[in-house]
């Protein structure tokens, strides 16, 4: 997918038009190790010492097609995944995953995903223009059996957005991009989610750390609306444009957020979605995973 201007992510509230996001990108980026030949251990739907997941959102993997991508993640061990509309599916396959796959394509995914034995927990992040659309991504969302779909939806359409997540069983979790996004904070999604009960969070830990925001401290305020969360390190605190790196080697600390989460019984995914190093970052991913598993075994 193309880049889109932070002017975009400002007023994605007031849009008429028709967006897909790219997952969680801000436009910047460090490179950090090659990518790795080596394969991790399979990952449990649990990790030991929490009751949530690691999965992985396919953006990290953005340059490849959704099949290669797949094969990179399991090559890491990881058996969830959060896909990205507008990925193309590669595999002799000639589209996109989104919500104009054809019937033939989505079960080619579907038979692809069953032989890796990984799952499609989530979709996002989209930005549906209207009623039409979204009832195509929840029906996308049906076929596949997800969770939630991870969205900044336009406000207008809060009342039908949560009417339909009701009707579907699949809930949507609203995403923070940095400043000038209108959900950048907190208090912006919990606005959202008053009255609404099949709207919640996908916090980006990442994010309110560029925004200047401490992650605990948004955790603790969104607590019991967290349906997903993704998982990114960055190089320098409450800079917008801040590069991201190998979580553990920047500058949040996670041992507190895994045990917040832990602390709210969240039991969803934790998405990685490393934006660096783009072309060869599955060496970083196994490296990520590595450490979430170190910190969040021995979580009491």
């Amino acid at each position: 997918m193309h880049k889109v201007s932070r002017y975009l992510l400002g007023v994605l509230c007031a849009a008429s038009v028709s967006v897909s996001l790219p997952a969680c990108n801000n436009g910047n980026s460090t490179k950090t190790a090659t990518d790795s030949t080596s394969t991790a251990t399979d990952s449990s739907s649990a990790t030991a010492g929490v009751p949530y997941k690691l999965g992985i959102q396919m953006w990290t993997f953005m340059k490849f097609s959704f099949t290669d991508a797949l094969d990179k993640v399991d090559s890491a061990g990881i058996k969830n995944i959060e896909a990205f509309w507008g990925q193309d599916l590669g595999g002799g396959m000639k589209g996109k995953f989104g919500g104009d796959m054809t019937a033939d394509e989505k079960s080619k995914v579907k038979d692809l995903l069953a032989r890796k034995g990984i799952s499609i927990v989530a979709m996002g992040v989209i930005v549906p223009k209207d009623k039409a659309e979204w009832i195509k991504a929840f029906e996308l969302a049906k076929y596949f059996g997800l969770s939630y779909i991870t969205s900044e939806p336009i406000k207008s359409q809060w009342g039908m957005v949560d009417s339909l997540a009701g009707v579907y069983g699949i809930k949507v979790a609203i995403h923070d991009h940095p400043k000038p996004n209108v959900y950048w904070h907190p208090d912006s999604v919990l606005a959202a989610i008053q009255g609404h009960p099949n709207i919640g969070a996908c916090a980006d830990v990442g994010h309110w750390a560029r925004n200047g925001l401490d992650p605990v401290e948004c955790l603790k305020k969104l607590d019991g609306h967290i349906y997903g969360a993704h998982l990114k390190d960055i190089v320098k605190f409450n800079d917008t444009q801040a590069a991201d790196t190998v979580v553990g080697k920047g500058v949040i600390n996670f041992p507190p957020i895994f045990a917040e989460l832990k602390r709210q019984h969240f039991t969803g995914m934790v998405s990685i979605e490393h934006e660096s190093n783009w072309m060869h970052n599955l060496g970083d991913v196994i490296e990520i995973k590595k450490y979430f598993d170190e910190h969040t075994s021995n979580l009491k």
